[in-house]
């Protein structure tokens, strides 16, 4: 049986090899240079970016159940991981947290709760996302225009703030100004290029990069060395594992590192689950990803990246789409792709390291745009203000404040409304012609509706000679709710008003039950 498994298997993999081949290429192309300014983004060596890609093509790849999704070092972990590293202190301190990010990540697989990404309200996530882009482009405008490390923007005691801007207008090179300016056009422009748009447009730019990168050499325009990607060339076995960077487990009781793993490990996930569910939807074929399976995938990916020097990982739109519009079919792409960014590693170093910062630049300023553009903060006005409030307040907590500070504050928000409405469709209520209010009671009734419902009914008009309380719709209502109708109903008939209960009990049985058990009884 097993064999026979086996052999159709690897049937299919051959009859799909045709399409995944090609389509792995582009996902390398468009991968590459993602991976190096993520990692530029997250403040971590770039060697470190590619190696994520290399083990969410490889590791993850082989585990995941989804047949075009594509993991790699996220645009959405740059903040979170930007603020852990600086937290921590040690690169290998956060490298621990990435690991046991990874192990809860697995444990989430394990207990199935590959469905956790439905209890976050989704006005929270979009705004988690459209924080993150903004927090990216500020954090790229400086190397947009060459502004690197070695420029100290402080201000001078004796010129003021003209001094300061004097010395941020002199530290702008216009070579890499340019060459991110270009970069952003043809990310913009180049899709819509009949013919010519069949080459990724991350290409075409790191293409540019390089080429006006030599150019200017000579020239008033000339970029210096910091102004380039710089990734160590390896000529031997031991200086290849020497790049690999192993996690300070003597820091294992820290909480700190707790708190960045937990925080690694849900934002992670959510972006996984959000990002499968949307390459679901590009899939021509219309399967379904096993979420749960993704989450063990995720997690062995991150325990692995994390272990060897990595970045934390999780599934990513870009390259997945990348993946579908090339027409890949199987894991085969994903897997491929990780091997070619593993090639590229160690045999053309040299040629990566001509890539202008100022090209990763772009890149992630147009992804950061992607995720914060001015039509997302239109579609939420429209949706109502108990969509767009919580998403306004999630994307102001995050840039003045942190991601995971950010998110607790956009969930309280939403909490509020989602409770403002519960409360409201507590019930329906009308008066007829023959002045009978009729209160008919919602499917659910939490003690959250205590409130309303009491203020409704002993706030009736003078002219009501008859109350109705129906009950048949409801499924559930709570002790509360029962005590308060209870005490209404000996209210009124000491005054003198008519009351009728329809279909509820105090007893928290509906009379509809009863009366349907006696008619099985006889």
């Amino acid at each position: 049986m097993l064999g026979t498994r086996t052999s159709a298997f690897l049937k299919l993999s051959k009859r799909d090899l045709k399409y995944d081949f090609p389509a792995s290429i582009v996902v390398f192309l468009v991968a590459l240079p993602l991976c190096l300014g993520i990692a530029m983004a997250s403040g971590a060596p770039l060697f470190a970016g590619v190696l994520t890609g290399v083990i969410g093509g490889i590791v993850v790849g082989a585990i995941s159940g989804s047949p075009l999704s594509v993991s790699g070092p996220a645009a959405g972990l740059t903040v979170i991981v930007f603020g852990a590293i600086q937290k921590l202190g040690a690169y290998e301190t956060f490298l621990l947290a990435v690991m046991l990010a990874g192990v809860i990540q697995l444990i989430l697989g394990v207990v199935k709760a590959g469905m956790i990404g439905n209890y976050f309200p989704s006005s929270v996530i979009l705004g988690m996302l459209a924080a993150i882009g903004i927090t990216i482009i500020l954090k790229q405008l400086p190397l947009a225009f060459g502004m690197t490390e070695s420029h100290a923007f402080e201000m001078d005691n004796g010129g003021g703030v003209a001094a300061y801007a004097d010395t941020i207008f002199s530290s702008i090179n216009l070579g890499a100004t340019i060459i991110c300016a270009l970069s952003l056009l043809v990310l913009i422009f180049w899709p819509s290029i009949k013919y010519l748009n069949k080459m990724p447009a991350p290409l075409v730019v790191v293409l540019i990069g390089v080429g006006l990168g030599y150019a200017f050499q000579g020239t008033s325009m000339a970029l210096i060395p910091s102004h380039f990607v710089s990734i160590p060339s390896v000529s031997s076995l031991a200086e290849f594992t020497g790049l690999f960077v192993l996690p300070d487990f003597s820091q294992i009781l820290n909480k700190e590192v707790w708190v960045v793993a937990f925080t690694l490990a849900i934002i992670a996930s959510l972006e996984t689950l959000l990002s499968l569910e949307a390459v679901d939807k590009l899939d021509p074929f219309k399967r379904n990803s096993p979420t749960n399976r993704e989450l063990i995938a995720q997690g062995v990916g991150n325990m692995t990246s994390g272990f060897l020097g990595g970045l934390p990982m999780t599934s990513v739109i870009v390259r997945s789409s990348a993946n579908v519009n090339s027409g890949g079919r199987t894991r085969q792409s994903s897997i491929l792709h990780g091997f070619w960014l593993l090639v590229a590693l160690l045999a053309i170093p040299s040629i990566i390291n001509l890539i202008p910062l100022a090209c990763l630049a772009a890149i992630l300023l147009h992804t950061g745009y992607k995720l914060a553009k001015p039509a997302l903060f239109q579609q939420m006005f429209r949706k109502g203000l108990d969509q767009f409030i919580p998403f306004a307040t999630t994307v102001v907590a995050i840039v003045f404040t942190d991601l995971l500070m950010g998110v607790g504050i956009g969930i309280l928000v939403a909490t509020f409304y989602i409770l403002r409405a519960n409360m409201q469709n507590a019930y329906k209520f009308e008066i007829t012609e023959e002045q009978t209010a009729v209160l008919t009671l919602a499917e659910e009734v939490s003690f959250l509706n205590k409130v309303p419902i009491q203020q409704k009914l002993y706030s009736l008009p003078r002219s009501v000679e008859k109350v109705v309380i129906d009950g048949k719709n409801s499924k559930f209502i709570d002790k509360d709710v029962l005590e308060v109708l209870k005490d209404f109903e000996q209210n009124a008939m000491s005054k003198g008003l008519d009351i009728e209960l329809q279909d509820v009990s105090y007893k928290r049985k509906s009379v509809r039950t009863k009366k349907a058990k006696l008619q099985r009884i006889v």
